[in-house]
């Protein structure tokens, strides 16, 4: 058994990798049944009632393991959400968006363990350093919060990773079948997260719009969106069509707080539709155990 699946306690190396607001118990509850390791999204949740409600039901709905995600530098609770999450059994967590300095002495100090989300080789390093037990790289391919300057391919990522940590490595973006799964492994990950094609899951909370949007991309269909200090991943669509090319800065035509109800209604001129490049992969709407089942046959 791989460090990873030992920290996890589940049957796969699978996580669900974690999106904005879409913290639903019932689809972490499906993935974790499923075998593979639900996650919560709790970056954009403050209030702890909510927090303890959500992880209850969550419980309610499945006795496998699983596990949560802490925004560092969004969630001014991520300390008492920790302990709200040790007293229900949660005892692995995953990080990002801020430096692990600030979150993982608390982790060790609740006797948990975490995975920190980085998107270089070298800044892996550090997360370990800093007390990370284990690291989620996410290559250029992924959806989600991005650089705006030059970032590796998982062919180059996670190879570079695993020659500069000891810790496990977990592979995010470009994954959406059992091919990228075998990939990541055979490119030295101990695991796999996986967003955009649990985003377009049957259970998936997210709006038939964004589900289909994500079946209709085609090759080369995604393109970063500069936004201030930092870019996202999203589907082409018309409008952003006309804009690309057009400047550096798409900030003043989307603001990132629209994005929840953006992708709630399927209204993406607001805000586009986030997604990795790995949905010109994606053409139907498949329950999370066959996705997950398919990837580990």
């Amino acid at each position: 058994m791989s460090q990873l699946l030992e920290m996890l306690g589940c049957q796969y190396p699978i996580l669900q990798g974690p999106i904005g607001e879409l913290y639903d118990p019932g689809m972490v509850a499906a993935v974790s049944e499923a075998g593979a390791f639900g996650v919560l999204a709790l970056g954009f949740v403050s209030d702890l009632e909510q927090v303890k409600a959500l992880v209850g039901k969550i419980r309610e709905l499945t006795d496998k393991p699983f596990g949560a995600n802490l925004m560092i530098s969004m969630n001014p609770n991520n300390d008492r959400i920790l302990e709200i999450l040790y007293e229900a059994g949660v005892r692995v967590v995953t990080t990002s968006g801020g430096s692990p300095k600030k979150i993982y002495p608390k982790i060790k100090e609740m006797g948990m363990q975490g995975l920190h989300v980085t998107l270089s080789a070298p800044m892996a390093a550090k997360s370990v350093e800093a007390g990370a037990d284990g690291v989620v790289v996410s290559g250029t391919e992924s959806g989600g919060l991005r650089t705006l300057g030059p970032e590796s391919t998982n062919f180059i990522l996670i190879p570079l990773t695993c020659d500069m940590v000891s810790a496990p490595v977990v592979a995010a973006g470009g994954i959406a079948d059992k091919r990228g799964y075998r990939a990541a492994m055979a490119l030295g990950a101990q695991g796999v997260q996986i967003g955009t094609a649990f985003l377009a899951a049957e259970e998936s909370p997210a709006c038939q719009a964004w589900k289909e949007a994500i079946m209709q991309c085609g090759d080369a269909g995604t393109v970063r969106v500069p936004l201030g200090p930092m870019a996202m991943r999203a589907i082409m669509n018309p409008k952003l069509k006309e804009m690309v090319g057009q400047g550096e800065d798409f900030s003043k035509e989307y603001n990132l707080m629209n994005a929840g109800q953006a992708w709630r209604s399927g209204d993406f001129d607001l805000f586009p539709a986030g997604a990795g490049q790995v949905s010109a992969l994606i053409s139907k709407i498949r329950p999370v155990k066959d996705i997950i089942q398919e990837m580990v046959s």
